[in-house]
């Protein structure tokens, strides 16, 4: 499987979900079975050195490419869900959007201090929820090792406000 044609899955809706807006779909990467092995292969082995011992996927598509990415790397998975998701003790980390605020919390005891954690989702556009995701690792006590995702919306400058507030921890896209 090359990358072209993983790529090449990914279509492009004008105008969705509002006007103006070119909507990215990566079902069409979920459902062929080649393009997930070539972004489980390159994800996994990007991060072969990192001592990776969980995965935390974002709700709700950063559970796909997580959840089968630990079965990949044969390490634990972890989800950090929207507020009032989890049934038991939950951290929960507030950030603004452009229309207000929003809110995802991880379990207390989903990780600890020995974990090294691997943030995952599908696209990273303007970086509230993925710099709330890793304040959520930290809460927990374990080392954010790592955020990767299939897209990076650089325009919207996500992966510089995630580099400033993580400045140690590399954001790495499968698709440029």
């Amino acid at each position: 499987m090359s990358r072209e044609h993983a790529e090449s899955l990914i279509v492009e809706i004008a105008d969705y979900p509002t006007p103006g807006v070119l909507f990215k779909d990566l079902t069409p990467v979920f459902s062929d079975p080649d393009a997930m092995a070539y972004v489980l292969d390159v994800c996994a082995k990007h991060f072969a050195d990192r001592k990776v011992t969980k995965i935390a996927g974002i709700e709700a598509r950063g559970f796909m490419v997580g959840a089968a990415l630990a079965s990949h790397m044969g390490v634990g998975f972890v989800p950090i869900r929207k507020k009032g998701k989890l049934p038991r003790e939950t951290f929960r980390v507030e950030y603004s959007l452009e229309y207000g605020q929003d809110a995802i919390e991880i379990h207390r005891d989903a990780l600890s201090n020995d974990d090294h954690v691997l943030l995952v989702d599908d696209v990273l556009a303007t970086g509230g929820t993925a710099c709330a995701a890793g304040q959520l690792v930290e809460l927990c006590g374990a080392t954010l090792s790592g955020f990767a995702v299939l897209l990076n919306l650089e325009f919207l400058g996500g992966d510089k406000k995630f580099e400033e507030t993580f400045p140690d921890t590399e954001v790495f896209t499968v698709f440029g």
